[in-house]
């Protein structure tokens, strides 16, 4: 069966935050944590159990669909393999912000991308303590949804001049040079927050409350639903050589605006941008 029903996957994910995740909030133990490449990049038992029941759930609706999932991708790396020519995939980041879950903050999420022929057709980014989504498919625009049925039109900001944009673009994980050159052009901006988390940055500036973000390694389970929900709701993001993102690109960098012009302006004078730049920073 190739067709799905957003509402379902909706209901996966919050089934998924309810069983697995919002369970062991602030309740880990030493044994539920371990390091992958180094000490900010964790795995917790919530990651791996809550990957476990929304594959198992997607496998028996949809047998045949190609399923991406940011935990089994860190035991076998083939499984990205044929992502952007899949009928019909399904990529998973069960607890995006790990970091942040492990040390108690309520700064994390799951997403969830469903790709068709190499396009993403449906996002959903979800809070799994309150149950809220920020959801969007390819034409039908970006909606907050919330558990007891309320919904509204999700909107990006307009845009600004420099110095009285908002960022969410964690510029820590960058790598030298472009971290040391995005940290000091963040002093034009009006306000620079740092969050460790993919879900969050994308319901920040899709829902209006910050003006870009970005990042320069684009693993599909951090990317690609929230960049087509920012798009649905209105923005614009490309690469930072100014080309289309698409899917299975993982380098190259990529940044998010209210529009094009704005866009321009901050890869201009944020990342600083040349057209021969490539993901390395160089």
């Amino acid at each position: 069966m190739l067709n799905f029903d957003v509402n379902d996957l909706v209901e996966i994910l919050r089934d998924a935050g309810r069983q697995e995740i919002a369970p062991r909030f602030r309740n880990l133990d030493e044994g539920d944590i371990d390091q992958k490449t180094s000490a900010i990049d964790l795995v917790t038992q919530a990651d791996l159990g809550a990957e476990r029941l929304i594959t198992d759930a997607l496998r028996a609706r949809f047998p045949d669909a190609m399923i991406l999932g940011e935990e089994a991708y860190a035991v076998d790396h083939r499984i990205m393999s044929g992502l952007a020519d899949a009928e019909l995939a399904f990529v998973i980041d069960p607890v995006d912000g790990t970091f942040n879950f492990a040390a108690g903050n309520g700064l994390f999420g799951s997403i969830l991308a469903v790709v068709r022929h190499g396009e993403t057709v449906a996002g959903i980014i979800c809070d799994p303590l309150l149950g809220d989504v920020l959801v969007a498919e390819r034409g039908a625009g970006a909606h907050i949804r919330r558990p007891d049925g309320q919904s509204r039109v999700a909107r990006v900001a307009p845009p600004a001049p420099l110095d009285e944009l908002i960022s969410v673009m964690t510029w820590s994980y960058l790598e030298e040079p472009l971290r040391s050159r995005v940290a000091a052009n963040m002093a034009k901006v009006r306000m620079s927050m740092a969050y460790g988390c993919s879900a969050y940055e994308y319901w920040m500036v899709a829902t209006g409350r910050a003006h870009f973000s970005g990042s320069q390694i684009m693993m599909p389970w951090d990317h690609l639903a929230g960049v087509l929900i920012h798009q649905e709701a209105g923005g614009y993001s490309a690469r930072f050589d100014g080309t289309p993102y698409r899917v299975g690109q993982i380098d190259g960098g990529l940044l998010c605006a209210p529009d094009a012009d704005c866009w321009s302006l901050i890869n201009r004078q944020i990342i600083g941008a040349r057209r021969d730049q490539s993901g390395s920073g160089a």
